[in-house]
């Protein structure tokens, strides 16, 4: 099927609603993909790649990660994705054909990227793991410098930037973050992580920017009831044609993860997005046993987004272990920005349990260092810049 083909299947996947796509009759369902059973998947995910530089192990103890019965490997006769999931919901947007997003003088990615326009470098100085006033030992916060407040009317810089679209978070920026950069929300469940996407594309769409959502936790229709529920008009938006809603199956995504790597660039320019959010990773990540493969096509996946041209957010569970990291420790080290967002218990046990947020890296940026409440509301997600955790 050829690009035109996939644009001209306008609304006709977009628009199926919960209840249309539970009530399809199996038997039809099964007749088709006999059909198709012999169509072949050039593109799919070969789980057997070897990795581009040294082999990374599994350095985790235990159990290895679950994998679904149906891994990548075996899914090797399946029809293939774009054909009516991926690309139709790109084309199922009645306006196609907007303004592209700005690129950089190179058409690269904005930051540090090199010609690749993907920086694997290890974290700056205000990085990953350094510098917390977190005492983990007590559950306590101190030590640190107290609550930083920026002059952005004083602040200049020959980079982009903008804002994430969260009170409180956006004034611990000094500027805002930098245009195009990709980002990850990391926290385990209940922290508010779709939350935190749902309300960084609402920024822009307000804007009358346009946005692509892509899910591989829940359906169409979840997604933009959760927005609305919160008083932002997803259902407008996607029928404007100014907002994307792509739900996938996590294993029908890897297994056409290399086509996507190669489509999703075109697609989001031809969209004219400027803001894109995958939640999340972890079930992506989950798709792959061997640790050297997943971080291969994990590493290409992300250089796919930032050719995109779009400024990204990532979500992504935290591990059981370490709630200031991913959960197969990847994405973190990928990615330009790093937000972590998790539960705070303290030592009282009469005084309830805090959402805290901390900054743990934005290259290019100064931000603040502290660690701070948030609550989520009715109205998405709150921030007290000025307050302290207990």
């Amino acid at each position: 099927m050829s690009d035109d083909d996939w644009f001209e299947t306008a609304l006709r996947d977009g628009e199926a609603d919960d209840a249309d796509e539970v009530e399809v009759d199996e038997a039809n369902a099964d007749e088709t993909n006999a059909d198709e059973e012999d169509a072949d998947d050039p593109d799919k995910s070969d789980g057997d790649i070897e990795p581009e530089t040294g082999a990374v192990t599994d350095s985790t103890d235990g159990d290895p990660d679950p994998v679904p019965e149906t891994s990548p490997e075996a899914e090797s006769d399946d029809k293939p994705l774009f054909d009516d999931d991926f690309a139709s919901a790109f084309a199922s947007a009645p306006n196609m054909g907007g303004t592209e997003p700005d690129f950089d003088d190179d058409g690269n990615f904005g930051g540090d990227a090199g010609a690749d326009g993907f920086d694997a470098s290890g974290f700056d100085a205000g990085g990953f793991g350094g510098g917390s006033d977190f005492d983990g030992g007590s559950g306590g916060f101190g030590g640190g410098p107290s609550s930083t407040n920026f002059d952005d009317e004083e602040f200049e810089s020959a980079i982009p930037r903008i804002d994430i679209g969260i009170d409180g978070l956006d004034r611990m920026i000094q500027g805002g973050v930098p245009q195009h950069t990709l980002m990850v929300a990391i926290g385990n469940a209940g922290t508010g992580k779709t939350t935190f996407g749902l309300q960084f594309l609402n920024h822009a769409l307000e804007r009358g920017e346009k946005a692509v959502y892509v899910t591989l936790e829940e359906s169409h229709q979840r997604i933009v009831d959760s927005a609305t529920e919160k008083g932002w008009p997803y259902d407008e938006y996607v029928e404007d044609g100014k907002l994307a809603v792509v739900d996938l199956d996590p294993i029908e995504m890897a297994n056409s993860l290399s086509s996507i790597r190669s489509e999703l660039p075109g697609l989001v320019r031809d969209f004219g997005a400027t803001r894109l959010v995958l939640d999340s990773v972890s079930l992506l990540e989950m798709m792959y046993e061997e640790q050297a493969t997943r971080r291969n096509e994990i590493y290409d996946f992300t250089r796919s987004l930032k050719e995109a041209g779009v400024t990204t957010m990532l979500t992504s569970e935290a591990s059981d272990d370490n709630p200031y990291a991913s959960r197969h420790g990847i994405i973190e080290y990928l990615t330009d920005a790093v937000f972590v967002l998790r539960y705070v218990r303290s030592e009282d046990e009469f005084i309830e349990t805090r959402l805290a947020i901390e900054i743990q890296k934005i290259r290019d940026a100064n931000h603040s260092r502290d660690i701070k409440p948030y609550d989520i509301t009715d109205e998405g997600i709150s921030v007290y810049q000025q307050a302290n955790l207990f």
